[in-house]
């Protein structure tokens, strides 16, 4: 059994606070063995790291940051619902949906941010399925929202 939870130390990397749900949802959910978690943001020590649409006012290496802050954020989520990544068996899913200006087409770099997240921490455990999807808004107009979908022991 991998040690995520040392691996993310190795990385430098902590599990943040996680965030109260923004609406009528609960942020992660288990059916099964599937962990589903709702889409997060990029917050970060108790704001939004990044505000804006990439390309015109977030650059793309900014939002490939935000991806990062995001999927992390999808972890703690994740992480309180089953106690430890260690129970993670791999990563299934993952969706990001990137507040994109008008001539912006490189949603998949953005979205690179969140899934080279995983596999430097779960290695071939953090190979999935994803869509990078673009989208004129999103709330509180942050640059980037992560989904993620967990398959776990």
């Amino acid at each position: 059994m991998k040690d995520y939870e040392a691996r993310l130390n190795e990385l430098g990397l902590s599990i943040p606070e996680t965030v109260p749900a923004a609406g009528a949802y609960v942020p992660a959910v288990q059916s099964g063995n599937l962990v589903f978690c709702s889409g997060q943001g990029p917050y970060k020590d108790g704001s939004f790291a990044y505000v804006g649409q990439v390309d015109s006012d977030v650059s793309l290496d900014n939002a490939y940051q935000a991806a990062r802050i995001a999927a992390l954020n999808c972890l703690a989520e994740i992480r309180t619902v089953i106690g430890s990544l260690n129970r993670i068996l791999r990563v299934v899913q993952i969706r990001a949906f990137i507040n994109s200006a008008p001539d912006f087409h490189d949603q998949p770099k953005v979205a690179n941010g969140a899934s080279e997240l995983m596999l430097d921490l779960f290695g071939n455990a953090g190979k999935h399925a994803r869509c990078a999807l673009g989208t004129s808004n999103l709330p509180s107009n942050i640059p980037v929202e992560v989904e993620m979908v967990v398959e776990v022991e």
